[in-house]
């Protein structure tokens, strides 16, 4: 195709990518206070181990805070209930330019991105979230020696970047395996200078994470640690793709000389 068609396909498998996510934001606005419940989950179960004596609540401090904190709610649930639709678009495009053995890797792809970026999500919400608010608000409550109370007062959009933030976080970093797959893929990288490469990427992991979790070592570690091991994966995926392109250059290579 020419430099103007390859656009237009790229207008139209954007647009399909927005239709999707349009559509699934609907659904969650529907069921906004239900998944507002399953965000809070982790919160809430913190706030009940916590000395704090007060009922554990969000606020909102405008009128219009809580429309605004339902809509982002809205399009974190769209987001993820077009992600499969959305990568099937971005193998749709890349397609053309690989080899007829490695496009039959569509349905692995999307269901493999999809499984990584649902298990880091889940991961971050299951082990990272809890032990965070633990910490977070453990540093909350009587102060010692007096009958002073500190209490948070936590604001709804404030919560939701939080969360949005983290599970960010560690459903991308979960999409690793998925990123060096097409880097070796592309020809960027291999298994030789990802492995050279692991003793700098163990430091890039724990600046990370650093940065993408609460400062207290329990969260950074468990999303550092995975982070490690992904790669380790990934040094894997890596050489089985360039052991399947050198295989497959030199069948090229035969039946060009025959």
């Amino acid at each position: 195709m020419t430099f103007w068609e390859h656009l237009e396909e790229l207008r139209a498998r954007i647009v399909k990518m927005l239709l999707a996510f349009a559509l699934g934001a609907g659904v969650a606005w529907v069921f906004r206070e239900e998944l507002l419940l399953l965000v809070t989950q982790p919160f809430l179960d913190a706030w009940a181990k916590s000395d704090l004596s007060t009922k554990a609540s969000l606020h909102f401090p405008a009128p219009t805070s809580l429309f605004v904190a339902y809509l982002k709610l809205a399009f974190l649930g769209g987001g993820l209930l077009a992600f499969p639709l959305m990568l099937w678009q971005v193998w749709a495009f890349v397609a053309p330019g690989l080899y007829t053995k490695e496009k039959r890797l569509a349905v692995p792809f999307v269901l493999a991105s999809c499984a990584l970026f649902a298990g880091g999500g889940l991961f971050g919400f299951k082990l990272a979230f809890p032990l965070a608010f633990q910490f977070l608000l453990g540093m909350g409550g009587p102060v010692a020696g007096s009958s002073f109370e500190v209490t948070p007062t936590v604001m709804i959009q404030d919560y939701l970047d939080f969360v949005l933030q983290m599970l960010l976080a560690f459903g991308i970093a979960f999409e690793l395996p998925v990123l060096i797959f097409f880097l070796a893929l592309a020809g960027v990288v291999d298994h030789v200078k990802l492995i050279r490469f692991f003793r700098y990427f163990v430091v890039v992991a724990f600046v990370v994470s650093a940065i993408a979790t609460p400062p207290d070592v329990t969260s950074q570690l468990l999303l550092a640690i995975p982070l490690c091991v992904l790669y380790a994966l990934g040094v894997g995926v890596a050489w089985l793709v360039t052991r399947s392109r050198r295989v497959a250059d030199k069948r090229a290579d035969r039946l060009g000389e025959d």
